[in-house]
C-alpha cells in the first residue's frame, strides 16, 4: 500500500498550493486512493476519497475543499451532488462524461485506468466533469490521452515500469506529460512526489 506526499503547484507560476498526504491499493473490486490537503499555512484545506471498480470507473468519490462538499460516482455517465459550506443547498449534476477530475493526482491514475493504454495504440479522446478549487465548481473537458512510452527501471524493490502519457486538452490544444508508475504520479504539471514509504502498487 504506497503511503506519500505529493506538493501541488500552480502549474504557471510554481506557488505552492497544498501538500497531499496520501495512501492508496489495489483491492478485490478496483483501487481506493484516500488523501488529507495541508494548504502551505499548515491548515487543513480538504481532501479526496475515490474509488474504482475493476475496470477503472468511479464508483464512489468525496471531495471536501474549503467546506464544500462532492459526492459523485459513474451513474447514466457521471453523477454528482454538490453541496455548499452551510449544508443548506445541494445541487446535483449529470453529465454523459466516463470518469471525473481534479487537481489530486488520484484522478490522472483514475484515467489511466479507464483508458488501459497500450504503447501502439492511438490517441484515445476521453470526456470528464473536473472539479476546480477552491469550490468544487464542475467543469466538463475533453482530452485526448497517448500512452507515449513504457520504460523498465532497476531499483532496490525490484523492477519499475514507468508510463509516460501525453495529455491534451482538445479545448486549447495544450500539451503536457504524465509520468505514473503503478498507481502513483511521479510527475506531472503542478505535482511532485516528494515522499514515497513503499513502491507504488502494480496493477494486474
Amino acid at each position: 500500500m504506497p503511503r506519500g506526499r505529493y506538493a501541488l503547484h500552480d502549474p504557471h507560476d510554481h506557488t505552492l498550493l497544498a501538500e497531499e498526504h496520501f495512501h492508496c491499493a489495489p483491492g478485490p473490486s478496483g483501487w481506493r486512493y484516500v488523501s488529507q490537503l495541508t494548504a502551505p499555512s499548515g491548515d487543513h484545506s480538504g481532501s479526496v476519497d475515490l474509488a474504482l471498480d475493476e475496470l477503472g470507473r468511479p464508483i464512489r468519490l468525496e471531495l471536501h475543499a474549503a467546506s464544500w462538499q462532492v459526492r459523485g460516482a459513474a451513474l447514466d455517465g457521471v453523477t454528482w451532488v454538490r453541496t455548499d459550506p452551510t449544508g443548506t443547498e445541494a445541487t446535483e449534476g449529470n453529465v454523459p462524461a466516463h470518469a471525473f477530475t481534479g487537481t489530486s493526482p488520484a484522478f490522472l491514475v483514475a484515467t489511466a485506468r479507464l483508458l488501459r493504454l497500450t504503447p501502439s495504440a492511438p490517441a484515445t479522446r476521453v470526456r470528464l466533469v473536473a472539479f476546480t478549487d477552491p469550490v468544487l465548481a464542475p467543469r466538463t473537458l475533453d482530452q485526448s490521452w497517448a500512452l507515449v512510452s513504457r520504460e523498465t527501471h532497476a531499483t532496490d524493490n525490484g523492477p519499475l515500469t514507468v508510463d509516460a502519457y501525453q495529455v491534451t486538452a482538445l479545448d486549447t490544444g495544450e500539451r503536457h506529460e504524465v509520468h505514473l508508475a503503478g498507481d502513483v504520479v511521479l510527475a506531472a504539471p503542478g505535482v511532485e512526489l516528494e515522499h514515497l514509504e513503499s513502491p507504488p502498487s502494480v496493477f494486474a
